[in-house]
């Protein structure tokens, strides 16, 4: 086998792949907190996640990924302070906090659907897991790791000898950031809240009875609980954006490897932001956050063009989002999918193209595999298959290997015949009978309407072929 190289953020350095079992991979991927839309910048992580897994398939590995939804306990401040974003939400819409992570969380299945991301094979809700948090919370309040404020439980920080192992960054650093928000209670200002109570007189939509009183998670317990509820003997890679690091993953490590005394996931993977022209990291918090909706589907814009953009900067590396950066997009994709439709040939008989069984060819194949089983190369993999096409492998070759490499790429490469409605075979014919007239001014401007239909037409010898654009 071709071994697989990941950058850890553990250990800062790429290290080979080696599962907790032969053949089988544990991926936990953090979801998102169902408050509102996801934006594009949100679904880039989800892009590279999903690169990850299907390297992974591609590898001959069974993988378990689990993904949770966060419907409670992320509160507006990572470090424990504001309203609960779930509740927020409620309030913003006139709605259920209920109705607003179930609205939410359908939009965003739709998201990863129209990417083309693989679902997890395990979805797992925040408000489902309560007892399993409560238990985790449990042990550690017996291990001696918690404390109580007037607002919750919290755990101390200051008895985790290596509480930065993950983020990297001197101790101080990370009490300074955690200064931003303030909690007087707190007894080092890096500790998090574990369990926090509901409001004295107030009743929250989300609210649980517990050992230490009515309240609710905080936001990092659950990925600890569902993790090692799912994934409990396969802790293999733990996936997320680069803003995760410093809090929400480091307080993942702390208080898991407190609760059960063993190393909390061997691999952490982490995706860089999508960033606006000009450097600025895309977020709600900003409002400058686009949608698939409102930046690619409304505008006809076919939204497998992010994920081509996606595959064009490596995972780990900033990556720009620009009017000019999807159209490049866009256009790289059509050209794509036009050099696999035409490895197919043209049936005389049957009037129709037909794509003939061809053989992967091994050497591309091979060339393919380094680049992906080096830390999620995609742009050297993108390489690699363009460089495939333009070869002088015979044409049905060409098209097993594309879609062979197309099970990592996910851009639906697998030409198809385009069911096209009578209106627009009327505009073809017409077309047609212009073009052996002679008429060419007629013809380009059928040509015309064809494509404001969303068909791309492409003459050849053997005829026109019609396309989705």
């Amino acid at each position: 086998m071709t071994p697989i190289f990941l950058y850890n953020t553990l250990s800062r350095k790429k290290e080979e792949f080696r599962p907790a079992k032969a053949g089988e991979v544990g991926l936990y991927t953090c979801g998102p907190t169902v408050y509102n839309f996801a934006h594009i910048g949100n679904l880039r992580t989800y892009l590279f996640e999903d690169f990850l897994k299907r390297t992974l398939e591609y590898n001959g590995y069974r993988v378990k990924q689990v993904m949770n939804i966060t419907d409670v306990g992320h509160l507006t401040g990572d470090m424990d302070m504001g309203e609960d974003k779930m509740e927020a939400g409620a309030a913003r819409e006139g709605k259920s906090a209920w109705d607003i992570a179930a609205f939410y969380t359908e939009s965003f299945k739709r998201d990863l659907a129209v990417l083309n991301i693989e679902a997890p094979q395990i979805w797992c809700r925040a408000t489902d897991n309560i007892p399993e948090q409560i238990a985790l919370v449990k042990a550690l309040e017996k291990k001696g790791y918690t404390y109580r404020t007037s607002d919750g439980i919290y755990f101390d920080t200051s008895k985790i000898r290596d509480y930065n192992k993950l983020s990297h960054l001197p101790l101080a650093e990370l009490k300074e950031g955690a200064r931003v928000e303030k909690n007087p209670e707190k007894r080092n200002p890096t500790d998090f809240a574990l369990w926090k109570f509901s409001p004295a007189g107030a009743k929250r939509q989300m609210e649980w009875a517990s050992p230490w009183g009515v309240g609710f998670p905080g936001w990092h317990i659950e990925c600890s609980a569902m993790s090692l509820k799912f994934l409990g003997d396969q802790l293999d890679i733990h996936c997320g954006g680069v803003d995760h690091i410093n809090v929400h993953h480091t307080n993942e490590i702390a208080q898991s490897e407190a609760a059960t005394e063993q190393k909390f996931f061997n691999y952490w993977l982490h995706g860089a932001f999508l960033n606006i022209a000009g450097g600025k990291k895309m977020a709600k918090s900003g409002n400058n956050f686009l949608t698939l909706e409102n930046a690619f589907i409304k505008p006809g814009v076919n939204p497998l063009a992010y994920r081509y953009a996606a595959l064009q900067t490596h995972y780990r590396k900033p990556m720009e989002y620009s009017e000019d950066a999807i159209s490049s997009a866009r256009n790289g994709l059509a050209g794509l999918y036009n050099q696999v439709s035409s490895l197919g040939e043209y049936d005389q008989d049957q009037k129709k193209w037909k794509w003939p069984q061809g053989r992967i060819d091994e050497h591309y194949r091979h060339l393919f595999l380094l680049a992906v089983n080096d830390d999620l190369n995609m742009p050297q993999a993108l390489a690699v298959a363009h460089e495939m096409l333009k070869s002088d492998l015979s044409n049905p070759d060409k098209l097993a290997t594309i879609l062979d490499f197309d099970r990592v790429l996910g851009l639906k490469l697998e030409p198809a015949p385009v069911a096209v409605s009578a209106e627009i075979q009327k505009l073809i014919d017409e077309r047609q009978a212009a073009r052996a007239e002679r008429n060419w001014t007629e013809a380009d401007r059928l040509r015309q309407e064809i494509e404001r239909a969303g068909y791309a037409v492409e003459d050849g010898p053997e005829g026109v072929r019609i396309s989705k654009a």
